[in-house]
């Protein structure tokens, strides 16, 4: 009775391990799967591409290059109506004469309104007139807003006072006053060293000039703001304007 009792599990026990043995699938290796990739791309066709021919397109008239017109609206805030008034013809002038550009200031949107025409050859000349009239809105003089229509390494690039260090009360005003100076003297040192034009509206600082001479005095601005004196500041500037200066 014994040996019965005895054989009756080890059946049960073979019969499981036939049971994993078929629930578990046998996975490839990875070796063995990137080999059949390389036996493969040996055998694929290696021919060489059929040489396409060219388009030949017909030329386009000028007329159908320049597509149709296109237009730039520039705001003009309250407090700048009465100098654009008054220095209209020299803003007028430039656009109309030498970008063959059209411009009117439309009095229900209060806009200056920017539009190409038949004549206008260069279509870039939209763009350079709009940011003569951008500069002189936002506070430069007509002759150094000129320099954007004259010159293409120019650029404009406004910032808060309160973006560099959120300041308020007399704090805000003590930290522009520092930008500005006595009589304005901290502000057209930092120009004529930097080379550039700084307005300051406010909170607003709008910078005109090259891409480096604007880093150099935001930098310069960004230092005043912080609370370093000027006399540091001053002597900073000429440092990297005289590097600058040997390097071109």
């Amino acid at each position: 009775m014994d040996t019965v009792t005895d054989s009756i599990p080890t059946a049960s026990t073979t019969s499981e391990s036939k049971d994993d043995s078929e629930s578990f699938t046998k996975v490839k290796s990875k070796k063995t799967q990137k080999r059949k990739r390389g036996q493969d791309g040996v055998d694929m066709d290696t021919e060489e591409p059929v040489a396409s021919k060219r388009p030949q397109f017909p030329p386009i008239s000028g007329d159908k290059l320049q597509g149709s017109d296109e237009m730039r609206k520039i705001p003009v805030p309250a407090h700048r109506y009465t100098p654009l008034k008054e220095n209209w013809l020299k803003i007028f002038t430039p656009i109309v004469e030498n970008l063959q550009l059209q411009v009117r200031f439309n009095l229900k949107t209060r806009n200056v309104e920017i539009k190409t025409c038949k004549e206008t050859r260069d279509i870039a000349s939209l763009t350079k007139a709009a940011d003569f009239v951008k500069a002189f809105v936002l506070g430069f003089q007509v002759e150094d807003a000129l320099a954007l229509i004259r010159l293409d390494e120019l650029f404009l690039e406004s910032f808060d006072v309160t973006d560099v260090k959120p300041l308020k009360g007399d704090h805000l005003s003590r930290a522009i006053g520092r930008i500005a100076g006595k009589g304005g003297k901290t502000k057209f040192t930092i120009e004529n060293v930097t080379k550039t034009r700084i307005v300051l509206a406010e909170t607003k600082v709008h910078l005109l000039g090259s891409f480096q001479n604007i880093k150099m005095a935001r930098t310069a601005i960004c230092n005043l703001i912080l609370g370093s004196p000027p006399s540091k500041v001053y002597g900073n500037i000429r440092v990297v304007a005289s590097r600058a200066a040997e390097r071109f």
